[in-house]
């Protein structure tokens, strides 16, 4: 499908071809929910830990005997029943990344442009680029491309320094590289902004 092209300062610059394979695919939202859960399990550091009865620190001594002293039977001063002691079945350091076969992950971001897509909420740039890092300068021309709310921008296979310098302290916008197009991050911004070479890279990427 055609699509029209801007540049910076909304103006007209052409128009580009979009492939329905890549941004004209079915919306699914349980493609879309399994992926973002892939990406957030993904995430997390799974560093939280408790103390098992191996780790409290403290004398290994039976505190008294077995028997005969009308009281409950106890081997270590470590056990969970006591203040400092054990936990017993906390949590330990481990992964809580999950599994979804590729092909999945890949049809997650087709169905994430297209849903942008479908929604109007896509647009696309002819290039990426300040001459200079002001950020009021910045400002000026993404109120100009009607981005009153969240935007995430999505550039070629490297950053523009002055354009990634002028908007790194505008709230809600954000930018990265093709390679780093992700379901997650498009679908918490309201509308995805993609250059010309973003749209060439996430094509092939998706295409091969």
């Amino acid at each position: 499908m055609k699509f029209a092209v801007k540049t910076l300062e909304n103006k007209e610059a052409g128009s580009i071809e979009l492939d329905d394979s890549v941004f004209g695919v079915e919306v699914r939202a349980d493609i879309l929910h399994r992926m973002v859960h892939y990406q957030l399990n993904k995430r997390r550091s799974g560093n939280h830990k408790t103390k098992g009865i191996s780790d409290v620190s403290g004398t290994g001594k039976k505190p008294y005997g077995q028997k005969g002293t009308g009281r409950a039977r106890i081997g270590t001063l470590r056990a969970p029943q006591y203040v400092g002691g054990a936990t017993i079945f906390g949590p330990v350091v481990r992964s809580h990344a999950t599994e979804l076969p590729k092909k999945q992950r890949a049809l997650a971001l087709k169905t994430a442009l297209s849903a942008k897509a479908a929604s109007g909420q896509l647009i696309v740039l002819d290039a990426a680029v300040a001459k200079a890092a002001k950020t009021k300068d910045m400002v000026a021309k993404i109120n100009a491309l009607g981005l009153k709310s969240s935007a995430l921008f999505v550039c070629g296979e490297e950053l523009d320094h002055n354009f990634a310098l002028s908007t790194r302290n505008i709230p809600l916008i954000n930018v990265m590289p093709s390679d780093g197009a992700n379901v997650y991050d498009i679908l918490r911004h309201d509308t995805l902004v993609l250059t010309k070479e973003a749209v060439e890279n996430l094509t092939k990427r998706l295409m091969a």
